[in-house]
C-alpha cells in the first residue's frame, strides 16, 4: 500500500499483487490469479480456473498488464512450496515478463522461510532472477511470547491458559523457525485439543499433543503428493534403514531403487537424477543428505530419514498409491559395505 501511495504521489501507476503459493500451487493457477487480479469490478472476462494452455494464460497476463500500464510488484509468498511441487517453470516465465511487456514493468518478490531453496533452481532461472536477498531474522522466544500474549487477549477467556503454556508455545516455535504463524497455530491447536478432551484449561500436555498433531498434519500431504519416482526413492531409503543401515550412501539407495523400479514396472532414472531427487527430499524435510568427501573415491551423500516417529510414511505412501504396498512387501538384495 505504501508503494502504491508513493506511486500516486509520483504520478505513476503502481500495483502490488500477493499470491500465497501454498494455497495456489501450480503455474497455471498462479498466472490466472495474477491475470484476474487486474480486472476491474465491471469486467467479467476472467481466465478460467482450468482449461487454457499455459502459454495462452501467460499471453493474457501480458496483454492485461500492457493495456493498463504501470509497474506491477508480484509477491509470491511461500514460493519454496510452489518450486518443490511444480518446479521452477513459473519463475522462468515471470522473469521473462519484462521482455514481453511494452508499456508495463514488473518486479518479482519471493518470500520463503527456506534460505537454500534457490540452490535447487535451474542455473538459468537463478541467473535470470538477478536476486537480491533481504533476510529477516526469526523471532526469538521472548518476541514470540509477546506476540502470543497480545493475540490471546480478547480472543481467549481469562485464566483459560495454565502458567507456562504461552512460554512453551513460544519456545517450541523459536526452536523450529522463529515463525509467529507457527507459534499462533500451536496455541490454537492446543486450545482445540483441550476442548476436545473436555478440559476446562489448556495445559502444557495439550501443547505437546498439538505439536505432534501439527507435525503429522503437515507431513502427511507432503508424502502423499510425492510423484511416483520420488516415492520410490524415499521407499528405498526406508527399506535400507529397515535393514539396519544408517548414513546410507547414494549408491546403496540407488541399488534398492533399481529393484523397486522393476517391481513397479518403471524404467529407473539415472543415478545422477536420483541424487537430485534425494536433494528434493532433503529440501522437503523428509531426509537429511550430507555430502561427504571420500578422498580419492570422490564425494557421496550420507542419507538418513528424518520423518517424525508419529508419522507412518510407509502407510501414507501405500494409501496414496496402491502399488507401493508391493514395493514394501518384496525382498531386496542390499549392497555389502566395505
Amino acid at each position: 500500500n505504501q508503494l502504491e501511495e508513493k506511486g500516486k504521489q509520483m504520478g505513476r501507476h503502481v500495483r502490488s499483487i500477493m499470491v500465497n503459493c501454498r494455497q495456489i500451487d501450480t503455474q497455471y493457477r498462479v498466472l490466472s490469479r495474477l491475470g484476474n487480479s487486474l480486472l476491474e469490478e465491471h469486467e467479467i472476462d476472467e481466465i478460467p480456473f482450468t482449461g487454457w494452455p499455459t502459454d495462452r494464460v501467460f499471453g493474457e497476463l501480458v496483454r492485461r498488464m500492457d493495456e493498463r500500464g504501470g509497474v506491477y510488484i508480484l509477491v509470491l509468498d511461500e514460493i519454496d512450496h510452489l518450486v518443490r511441487k511444480a518446479g521452477d517453470d513459473l519463475l522462468y516465465n515471470l522473469t521473462s515478463l519484462n521482455a514481453s511487456l511494452k508499456t508495463a514493468r514488473t518486479c518479482v518478490i519471493g518470500i520463503s522461510n527456506d534460505l537454500k531453496f534457490t540452490d535447487f533452481l535451474d542455473p538459468r532461472v537463478r541467473s535470470r532472477l538477478g536476486q537480491l536477498d533481504v533476510v529477516f531474522n526469526p523471532y526469538d522466544a521472548q518476541q514470540l511470547q509477546d506476540i502470543l500474549l497480545q493475540r490471546s487477549e480478547g480472543s481467549l477467556k481469562e485464566n483459560i491458559l495454565d502458567d507456562g503454556v504461552i512460554g512453551l508455545c513460544a519456545a517450541l516455535a523459536a526452536q523450529e523457525h522463529g515463525d509467529a504463524r507457527c507459534a499462533l497455530d500451536l496455541l490454537r491447536v492446543s486450545t482445540e485439543r483441550a476442548e476436545q478432551s473436555g478440559d476446562s484449561k489448556v495445559g502444557q500436555r495439550h501443547v505437546r499433543m498439538a505439536q505432534h498433531q501439527i507435525e503429522r498434519d503437515q507431513m502427511i500431504p507432503v508424502i502423499a503428493s510425492l510423484p511416483s519416482q520420488q516415492k520410490l526413492v524415499l521407499a528405498s531409503v526406508l527399506i535400507n534403514e529397515k535393514n539396519g543401515l544408517r548414513n546410507i550412501q547414494t549408491g546403496e539407495v540407488y541399488h534398492v531403487y533399481q529393484q523397486a523400479c522393476r517391481y513397479a514396472g518403471h524404467n529407473p532414472l539415472t543415478q545422477r537424477r536420483v541424487s537430485g531427487l534425494i536433494s528434493n527430499l532433503d529440501m522437503l524435510g523428509l531426509v537429511t543428505a550430507r555430502i561427504m568427501n571420500k578422498g580419492r573415491y570422490g564425494r557421496t551423500k550420507q542419507i538418513n530419514s528424518c520423518i517424525p516417529k508419529n508419522v507412518n510414511a510407509q502407510e501414507i505412501m501405500v494409501d496414496s498409491e496402491a502399488q507401493m504396498e508391493e514395493i514394501f512387501a518384496r525382498p531386496y538384495r542390499h549392497q555389502a559395505r566395505l
